[in-house]
């Protein structure tokens, strides 16, 4: 169960965090992730993380998305302090969740925080481009 403080649980917030924040997929899931925004904090308190889950029907029926949104929640739990304080995220199933046992549903959840936490705006422009542009792909330059 996630903490009360950590619970994403306003319409807008997910919409912001689907609409605005940057999104990793993978064969389990999809991960949205608004980094550092948290409308509702006050000036001076460094705001939680605050995470939701979306688990349609195309998932299964209403025992089966229970209990994926419980893996994902237990998951996600021990994977808060990763995230920057006040970020956004938004965890949607997809169908193959179902079916997937703990490890695989953790291999996609972490791989997918890693794609976003890496791709930063931060990394990116310190040069940690995983490609060099002045190669062409045979490795010769240009």
């Amino acid at each position: 169960m996630l903490p009360t403080e950590n619970r994403l649980r306003r319409r807008e917030d997910f919409a912001a965090a689907v609409r605005r924040g940057r999104r990793a997929g993978r064969p389990l899931l999809v991960v949205h992730l608004r980094s550092r925004t948290d409308p509702h904090a006050s000036g001076g308190e460094v705001p939680p993380v605050r995470a939701g889950f979306v688990v349609s029907k195309a998932v299964g029926n209403a025992v089966v998305r229970n209990r994926v949104k419980r893996r994902l929640r237990h998951l996600l739990r021990h994977r808060l302090f990763q995230l920057p304080p006040g970020s956004l995220v938004v965890v949607r199933a997809q169908p193959g969740a179902a079916e997937a046992d703990h490890v695989e549903l953790a291999r996609d959840l972490d791989a997918a925080l890693r794609k976003l936490l890496k791709g930063s705006p931060s990394s990116a422009a310190s040069g940690d481009s995983p490609q060099n542009p002045g190669r062409e792909p045979g490795g010769r330059a240009q």
